[in-house]
């Protein structure tokens, strides 16, 4: 098993085990237990309903649509290098174990660098609204 792979079953089995834990967590409270002997200060399990966990290759120079998520992105490069832009701003370049967080609501693209495929995982929040395609000028930052 590669070291990509075994990475990858590790951050899929620590969102198992938080989601795991989050239930078994919010139940101990609503017995009355629990919380002083885990936390320090209040805390709260928060809902998870409306999140997705995808994983995506990119082949060089592949990338998404503009588009927005209405809770947010927040994205971690596995492989290769990301290039990421937010509506106005300009673009970034990433690799392997970096992330990138993209607000609720904020017109965004991502995909492979020009001469690098890309894998990246992906946890998304709300719905996502596609719009147009992103040029090869917008991609190379003209």
């Amino acid at each position: 098993m590669t070291p990509n792979r075994i990475r990858l079953l590790m951050i899929l089995s620590c969102c198992l085990i938080l989601l795991g834990v989050g239930r078994w967590t919010s139940e101990a409270q609503e017995r009355g237990g629990g919380e002083e002997a885990n936390f320090t200060g209040k805390t709260s399990t928060l809902d998870t309903n409306g999140a997705r966990f995808t994983r995506r290759r990119f082949e060089a120079g592949a990338r998404t649509a503009w588009h927005s998520h209405a809770g947010g992105q927040l994205l971690f490069v596995e492989e290769g290098r990301i290039r990421i832009q937010q509506k106005g701003q300009a673009i970034k370049e990433g690799g392997r174990g970096e992330s990138f967080y993209t607000p609720p609501n904020v017109a965004h693209w991502h995909g492979a660098a020009a001469g690098q495929a890309l894998v990246h995982s992906a946890v998304s929040y709300g719905d996502t609204k596609w719009m147009e395609k992103v040029t090869e000028e917008e991609y190379r930052g003209k």
